[in-house]
């Protein structure tokens, strides 16, 4: 069903088109003598036909034009004029102005069918097109998220390779993701890093499949010489990840990268300091160090809550990005309850 919005101050002319827009079939006619009180109704409204008189009062055919022309959406809607025979001035204004076609005085009845049949099959067209477009974008982004779902699955599998290897558990890699997630978002970090961090975060320690179990595993203190190779999980997974074609990949190799720099400049591999660490290692450093304080293990206890918080505090601008501290612990009922979500014997997925 086509709906012709028909604008003219004459009773008689809206009678007239109304009856000829009802004999091309699958047609609702909507009238109105006022063009502002027209203009009004498709500010809610999509026609798929205007047909517009010229002569009006208040405001002309051509001014409704342009008028109807800019309002969201209504560049391409197929829009008649009419007019009388000797306004070819007129016309040709109409034409620059958004109009497609037009009818002249008196209406024949054979060409005012033509006519606005032509316009309708071209709005048909219009939208044909558009809603080919909606479905195949839907189709695309179906597909998008299905291969979305698989990389996730893949990292989530990946990171919890390396932590098979490690004492840590899954839940831990949950857990300290959505803690970084939640820094993100306190800092003011638009939705797509908020969700790239989410996502990246758990590969913060994927280079531990390249560290010896001998040392991964040791339960005493490591020796110096050992903890320099432990120290080569950072450089093991961005070399691992790098050059990814996923963003998610790649972001994760910034995360493996630079997660144990300090903000003093003490930290590895580089010794980069304050702001030169790139803000996602800055904010999985504060995400992953009070989960590890928190969560108990074979070789230690879990840290009292307040206590780790007061270890971040203490870590300030030394260990710690003040602004990343500062928005994790403004954020902490959230933690708590992301803490009370992910617990060791249970690790649903991301």
């Amino acid at each position: 069903m086509h709906t012709v919005l028909i604008i003219d101050d004459s009773d008689i002319n809206l009678t007239l088109i109304k009856a000829l827009v009802l004999k091309l079939g699958e047609c609702n006619p909507i009238l109105f003598e006022n063009p502002l009180k027209a203009l009004d109704w498709c500010r809610e409204n999509i026609p798929d036909l205007v047909i517009v008189d010229y002569m009006m009062p208040d405001m002309d055919g051509l001014k409704f034009i342009n008028a109807f022309r800019a309002l969201h959406g209504r560049n391409e809607i197929p829009v008649l004029m009419v007019t009388a025979n000797d306004q070819r001035d007129i016309r040709y204004e109409a034409l620059l102005g958004g109009a497609n076609d037009f009818l002249t005085k008196p209406i024949d009845r054979i060409e005012f069918s033509a006519r606005a049949r032509n316009m309708l099959s071209l709005r048909s067209g219009q939208k044909f097109l558009a809603d080919r477009a909606e479905h195949l974008a839907s189709l695309v982004d179906e597909q998008t998220r299905e291969i979305r779902d698989r990389e996730k699955e893949l990292i989530f599998r990946m990171s919890r390779a390396a932590e098979f290897r490690d004492p840590e558990t899954g839940a831990h890699i949950q857990r300290m993701a959505h803690y970084s997630q939640v820094i993100a978002r306190a800092l003011g970090l638009d939705a797509n890093a908020q969700k790239l961090i989410l996502e990246a975060a758990p590969m913060h320690d994927v280079g531990k499949i390249g560290i010896p179990d001998y040392i991964l595993l040791k339960p005493g203190k490591l020796t110096p010489e050992e903890f320099e190779v432990m120290k080569g999980h950072a450089r093991l997974g961005y070399e691992l990840l790098k050059d990814s074609g996923s963003e998610i990949l790649r972001a994760g190799a910034e995360v493996a990268i630079s997660h144990h720099e300090k903000f003093d400049g003490t930290g590895y591999p580089h010794g980069l300091q304050g702001n030169k660490i790139p803000i996602f290692g800055r904010i999985v450093a504060v995400a992953d160090v009070f989960d590890a304080l928190t969560s108990e293990r074979p070789y230690k206890k879990a840290w009292p809550i307040e206590d780790a918080c007061k270890f971040l505090e203490d870590g300030r601008g030394l260990h710690f990005d003040p602004m990343c501290v500062e928005a994790f612990l403004a954020c902490k009922d959230q933690i708590l309850d992301i803490r009370q979500r992910f617990r060791d014997e249970e690790v649903p997925m991301i």
